[in-house]
């Protein structure tokens, strides 16, 4: 007889080869995710990457069509009530009435979880207590102003404690105040013990909050890691601006063997060279700016600039579409 798996001693989010299709659109072509309890998971991806399916798989909104999903040890098939009952979910845009005060829609989320009425006053005081609404709890929510509504939102998600969270680019359209805001918020949760698996645009979003860092593309990862693990693994960035831009040139064949024999990109208009470093290559500054004095090369700006996840993004989503354009032209 099988046994459920026990939500103390297993990951608090699985997914294995899980595949679904929209029609014509395959939206997850295999997608693998391994999230340990009380961390902070960040799912990067292309638009279309799959990132939204995955969440709804998850949060039971849609089944796969093959593999096993299962969180907090609970199958998304076939014990769908219990993985609703263990997970909170804000989505990209705010499920609130706007017609009613902050406070009345926490405790109307409250009723629907059927917490009872005095539970639901209860929780609502506490969160809007704990995420700094209080003053505007009894305020309608048409007069909140975007961050707020964001905020209101994600505490709606936890009125009944849930151990995970999905949260579906909750910052978007967020100015960057508003956006911190979410981040103190989300922090505030992971150290609390809440699992979080976040979905963003935003690569400095996930660097900041994120534990792990899965990157999507065409419904699969293909690559898994802490965001300095990825960082580390694709080399960092060396650029120039010159005050002659005849000799670009030369200034490309001192940074490309500087940096590991990496391709130089030349803008003319800029008068600049940037050429990304090989893995594990560290270009010192002076050292640098010594062989470009050798060479006879005037510098206006040099630039030596370790690898962010903007770069880990643009490289492997850069180097899958690379291969999927060779392959259409071989075809």
């Amino acid at each position: 007889m099988s046994r459920t798996a026990s939500p103390a001693t297993s990951p608090a989010i699985e997914m294995s080869g899980v595949e679904k299709r929209f029609g014509a659109t395959e939206a997850l072509t295999g997608l693998d995710l391994t999230v340990p309890a009380g961390t902070v998971c960040g799912l990067l991806g292309p638009n279309g990457a799959g990132k939204t399916t995955a969440v709804r798989v998850l949060a039971t909104l849609v089944a796969p069509d093959r593999g096993t999903a299962r969180v907090h040890g609970h199958d998304v098939v076939r014990a769908a009530e219990d993985v609703r009952r263990a997970i909170g979910l804000a989505g990209q845009y705010a499920a609130l009435d706007e017609g009613i005060t902050g406070r009345e829609n926490l405790r109307l989320f409250g009723r629907l979880h059927r917490l009872g009425a005095r539970r639901s006053r209860e929780r609502a005081d506490e969160l809007l207590e704990r995420f700094g609404l209080a003053e505007a709890g009894d305020r309608l929510v048409r007069t909140y102003s975007g961050g707020m509504r964001r905020r209101l939102d994600l505490i709606a998600s936890l009125v009944t404690s849930p151990p995970v969270l999905f949260l579906d680019e909750p910052t978007t359209g967020l100015d960057p105040r508003s956006r911190q805001e979410i981040w103190s918020s989300v922090r505030e949760l992971a150290q609390g013990g809440t699992t979080v698996l976040l979905t963003t645009q935003y690569l400095e979003e996930a660097d900041r909050l994120a534990d792990e860092i899965v990157v999507v593309d065409h419904g699969a990862a293909i690559a898994t890691g802490p965001p300095a693990r990825l960082k580390a693994a694709i080399g960092g960035q060396v650029s120039v601006t010159l005050a002659d831009p005849d000799q670009l040139a030369a200034a490309a064949v001192v940074l490309s063997v500087m940096a590991g024999g990496g391709e130089a990109r030349v803008d003319e208009a800029e008068r600049t060279v940037t050429v990304l470093t090989a893995p594990g290559e560290n270009v010192l500054l002076p050292v640098l700016v010594r062989e470009l004095d050798n060479v006879g090369i005037e510098a206006e700006d040099v630039a030596v600039r370790a690898p962010s996840l903007d770069d880990v993004f643009l490289t492997l989503t850069r180097s899958d579409a690379d291969e999927t354009e060779t392959l259409g032209r071989a075809a």
